[in-house]
């Protein structure tokens, strides 16, 4: 039973092998193509020893195989190697960026804030310039209100300076509703300090030049010193008692010398005291010369304080003429 069985099996496979298209199967066809290559005796040792053939070729095949595939897997190892060593070197290169990044922003906040200190430091300094130049005389203006020497003549700048302190002066009552009380105390003080320092000059060099007051060229300068020490009575009525006192002795020694030598406002060259004989001429002409000496005098002392406040030289005493 069983061989016939086997038979039937053997039997079947035959007729399917017989039954098939071999010219339509591919896959057989290229195994044949591959079997003609090194079976080529059809001999009874040849069909013996096929399988073992066939085995050994496959062996062949299967380590030439894993010859090339040994091959790609080293390959493919350098290639990890590589691609780790590559994401090592980015890896570090990431942090190192990481880091940069960080040490970046550190530095340009850093930088911001220099800037904006460095912007702050400027408005101080502009603030500091425009505080200096409103509140603070120039070292220039410091030499020309206190003179270089004691004998230091007054200029038209000399009364700039001294309107520039009064005005500094003024601006410190500002300054003190500003909120800067003892800061605004301290420059009017100061500014007072240099106020009665540049009248007390201002005084002394009026006392030495008031008696020339026909000068044209110290006249203007008379006119404004006498104007900023209005404000100071003692030294006002001081500069004007000095200056009577010196006219009073000028005006004498004329009247002596135009007696004796003929000199004086009269036009006869003559001394008056030739015609002491005539009493009549005599008194006259003593006369016309006061007559013309007076009004000389009036312009003069009206010249001296023509930028005053007329009232306020009356409420000190003096009566001009």
């Amino acid at each position: 039973m069983t061989e016939k069985n086997t038979n039937s099996a053997l039997v079947r496979r035959v007729n399917k092998l017989l039954e098939s298209r071999v010219e339509h199967d591919k896959d057989t066809l290229e195994a044949l193509k591959e079997l003609s290559t090194f079976f080529t005796e059809n001999t009874l040792n040849s069909r013996r020893n096929l399988r073992s053939k066939i085995e050994r070729r496959s062996l062949a095949i299967n380590e030439e195989f894993l010859s090339a595939f040994r091959e790609v897997k080293s390959c493919l190892d350098d290639i990890y190697q590589d691609v780790l060593a590559m994401n090592t070197a980015v890896q570090c290169m990431t942090n190192r960026l990481q880091t940069t990044k960080t040490q970046t922003s550190q530095l340009i906040e850093q930088t911001a804030k220099l800037q904006n200190e460095s912007r702050i430091l400027s408005m101080h300094h502009e603030i500091a310039n425009a505080f200096i130049a409103n509140f603070q005389l120039t070292p220039a203006e410091q030499t020309i209100l206190h003179g270089s020497t004691r004998e230091s003549p007054i200029t038209e700048d000399f009364f700039s300076v001294v309107n520039h302190v009064q005005e500094i002066h003024s601006n410190c009552r500002v300054l003190m509703q500003s909120g800067y009380q003892t800061l605004g105390l301290d420059i009017m003080q100061r500014m007072t300090l240099l106020q009665e320092a540049a009248l007390e000059r201002l005084y002394r060099w009026i006392q030495n030049q008031c008696k020339h007051i026909e000068n044209e060229r110290l006249a203007p300068l008379l006119i404004k010193a006498m104007n900023k020490l209005q404000d100071r009575p003692v030294l006002f009525k001081y500069v004007l008692d000095e200056y009577c006192t010196a006219r009073r002795t000028a005006l004498a020694g004329s009247f002596i010398d135009a007696l004796t030598l003929g000199e004086g406002y009269v036009s006869t060259p003559n001394p008056i005291e030739m015609h002491a004989n005539d009493p009549k001429r005599y008194i006259g002409d003593m006369l016309a010369w006061l007559h013309q000496a007076i009004p000389i005098e009036k312009e003069n002392i009206l010249t001296l304080v023509k930028g005053c406040d007329k009232s306020v030289i009356s409420q000190k005493g003096f009566v001009i003429l």
